[in-house]
């Protein structure tokens, strides 16, 4: 029964990798998660510390000629607040985890498929054996 143990440990080798691989991918979603909300969703600016009345200020993805996109250029409040270049990075950031996400999922995913298989093929050939006897 060692062929058995060997295949419960490479099974469970397996599970660990796929498990390892849907951490990725979960990390890799609050990554693209992130970036969406920096580029989705609108935003307030304090002009002061603990302003009372803060700058409202558009979305960067959202907007023609607004306060996001053209701020550099009237000097406004929202001009720097979220720049392109941090949303970039997330994006960037998530990229390389989401591929070794689809790996380590992928791979341990197959692994698991082809013990089962062949599982199920050394349980045919005792049957096969078995009915010639």
């Amino acid at each position: 029964m060692r062929s058995r143990e060997y295949d419960l440990d490479f099974r469970d080798r397996a599970s660990r990798i796929r498990a390892w691989g849907i951490g990725l991918l979960s990390l890799a979603a609050l990554l693209w998660t992130w970036c969406f909300l920096l580029l989705l969703t609108p935003y307030e600016v304090d002009r002061e510390p603990d302003d009372r009345h803060p700058e409202q200020c558009e979305s960067r993805l959202f907007t023609e000629r607004g306060t996001a996109n053209e701020g550099l250029y009237r000097h406004d409040w929202c001009e720097n607040e979220r720049d392109w270049p941090e949303a970039l990075a997330v994006l960037g950031l998530s990229l390389p985890v989401t591929a070794a996400g689809v790996a380590l999922f992928t791979s341990g995913s197959v692994t698991r498929r082809m013990s089962a298989h062949a599982e199920a093929m050394r349980e045919l050939d005792k049957f096969a054996d078995a009915q010639k006897a």
